[in-house]
């Protein structure tokens, strides 16, 4: 009992000397309870035939049957592949990428024209991804698309690319990349710079140049930062950026054999049944194996590489 009273007024007067660093956090605390930790009981209408009159607790209780909409689809293998497909692919170019942009900026010396590359990089960060999809349509529209006109210049004819779904996943990798790379090349830049300079001191001592540098001492110690990121970015393979792909894509028919996701299925779906139910069920499916995922791949990088393990 005593120890319990000690950690409150622990606690409390954490608060009181610390109130400033409190009142930031603040908000994102008050976001995080009511976005998420309050939403946690409506996953029930899952498994039910939810009314919106009667609410959670008088709804009819169906069990799985809202689950068998998504299953039973013939849609289902294919939109959980692109789901999973795109997202490895973004998972596995986005984390080069900015660990390549990362390396790189830290080997430069000219102090100004690092700030104004990190600017250039993080400025697509900050883009609409509707204004991007503007940006697409005036590389590959059928008659105006730069990409078509150079292709007219060496002889070759027009291609609509919006009927072209096997080239869609290279788009949306590079899309990708190329808005979210520099800002994770800012998180691998705070972890370089995290690094203890007299390892480097000591190699260039031995004889080391900067390539052995960067090779033995930078890559290793950034491999935990590496493999945490890309466990979380795990946790979510399941759920596919609809941001991105309805932007890009929206309700082209021709394209979904490639890009027709987990996400932009339900959501066509709630919009034309109208049931959340359903659409709770496949979030609640997406949630359970991402859940395992990041658990299986902890477990399996606790026993090879404990210092890139979450826990």
């Amino acid at each position: 009992m005593e120890t319990k009273l000690r950690r409150r007024r622990g606690v409390w007067a954490d608060i009181r000397n610390n109130g400033t660093s409190y009142l930031l956090v603040l908000p994102a605390m008050v976001y995080t309870f009511i976005f998420g930790y309050m939403t946690y009981p409506y996953m029930v209408i899952a498994f039910q035939r939810f009314n919106y009159t009667k609410g959670i607790f008088r709804s009819e209780w169906v069990g799985f049957r809202n689950f068998e909409f998504f299953f039973r689809s013939n849609k289902a293998f294919l939109v959980t592949f692109n789901t999973i497909f795109l997202n490895l692919l973004f998972i596995l170019f986005g984390t080069l990428t900015a660990l390549a942009i990362a390396l790189l900026l830290n080997e430069l010396r000219k102090k100004l024209f690092v700030k104004i590359s990190q600017s250039v990089m993080l400025f697509p960060n900050f883009i609409s991804w509707i204004v991007i999809s503007y940006v697409i349509y005036a590389f590959f529209s059928m008659d105006m698309g730069i990409v078509n006109q150079m292709l007219n210049k060496l002889g070759i004819a027009s291609v609509n690319w919006y009927t072209e779904p096997k080239v869609w996943p290279a788009i949306l990798t590079l899309m990708h990349v190329w808005k979210g790379a520099g800002m994770s090349a800012v998180i691998y830049l705070a972890t370089i710079t995290g690094i203890d300079d007299t390892l480097y001191e000591a190699a260039q001592i031995d004889g080391a140049n900067r390539w052995q540098m960067c090779m033995k001492i930078t890559v290793p110690l950034m491999m935990p930062t590496v493999v945490i990121l890309t466990l979380l970015s795990i946790g979510k393979i399941m759920y596919g950026d609809f941001g991105m792909i309805y932007a890009l894509i929206g309700d082209n028919g021709t394209l979904y054999q490639t890009t027709d996701i987990i996400d932009t299925y339900v959501f066509r779906s709630l919009r034309q049944i109208g049931d959340p139910s359903e659409a709770m069920a496949v979030g609640l499916f997406q949630s359970v194996v991402g859940f395992i995922l990041v658990f299986g791949t902890n477990l399996i990088t606790r026993k090879f590489f404990k210092d890139g393990a979450l826990y």
